[in-house]
């Protein structure tokens, strides 16, 4: 079974892969390793953005895929060490050149545990496709926790400051955002949208107002998002607990009335 496995393997490479969405996947990566040369020389702004650019073309590459089938098991591997450069290394060194080193070995575990709980995040990711509800997602998606990261420094410099911000508030929420990353919160993953069927006249008005809204102050309002969408897990597991209290609590009143 073993050779027919590694021959069917074999003739599958010689048959080549996709180019398209795997050229959307290189660009994604060659942003993640330009955005951490940045970071190591200080161009903050320039890390920042190029970790967003990346999270685009993430993003773009596997609609592509879909839309002209051309999806494969290559693809989605390539894809994934390819987000551990631009979403798990990338962010990692930023916020450790851009707050952390002033804390000397704490700020390389922070950033580091950044990066690890990251590729955690897609490891598992990999073996729960078909087995978990698709439109959400199991913990933080790491795209989401680089762009956040990415935002917040980008919003900084946006609001007049300079230099570094080796402040505390930075430390916590890395340390943070790496723990929703392998926790087992859920986060909505838009995946049940379909921006191919018919939509109110309304949806279009609303998408239009946000993309203006996104064109004219990008900064604050992604870091809006962002922060929306990072509290959205907690919240709802928060709404989730309350909710099973309160029926649980219901079902004892009536067994004691009964």
């Amino acid at each position: 079974m073993k050779g027919i496995r590694k021959r069917v393997s074999r003739d599958n490479m010689r048959k080549g892969v996709y180019v398209l969405p795997n050229l959307f996947t290189t660009a994604s990566m060659l942003c993640g390793f330009i955005s951490m040369i940045s970071a190591w020389e200080g161009a903050f702004q320039q890390a920042a953005t190029f970790i967003v650019v990346a999270m685009i073309l993430d993003g773009l590459d596997g609609r592509i895929a879909r839309v002209t089938k051309t999806e494969s098991k290559f693809g989605a591997e390539y894809d994934s060490l390819a987000d551990v450069i631009a979403f798990g290394v990338a962010p990692a060194v930023m916020v450790y050149k851009w707050s952390l080193e002033a804390y000397g070995n704490w700020g390389i575990m922070a950033s580091f545990l950044l990066l690890a709980c990251g590729a955690l995040r897609l490891a598992r990711f990999n073996v729960q496709i078909g087995v978990i509800d698709s439109r959400f997602f199991n913990g933080l998606p790491i795209p989401m926790q680089a762009v956040f990261t990415a935002v917040g420094v980008l919003l900084y410099y946006k609001l007049g400051f300079t230099g570094t911000f080796p402040h505390p508030f930075v430390f916590t929420t890395v340390i943070f955002l790496a723990l929703l990353m392998v926790s087992s919160i859920k986060f909505y993953s838009f995946k049940d949208l379909n921006f191919f069927a018919r939509k109110p006249l309304m949806s279009l008005v609303l998408i239009i107002i946000t993309l203006a809204i996104i064109i004219l102050e990008p900064q604050i309002t992604l870091f809006v998002f962002g922060c929306g969408y990072v509290a959205s897990g907690p919240i709802y597991l928060f709404i989730k607990l309350a909710r099973k209290y309160i029926l649980k609590q219901e079902e004892v009143t009536q067994s004691l009335h009964n």
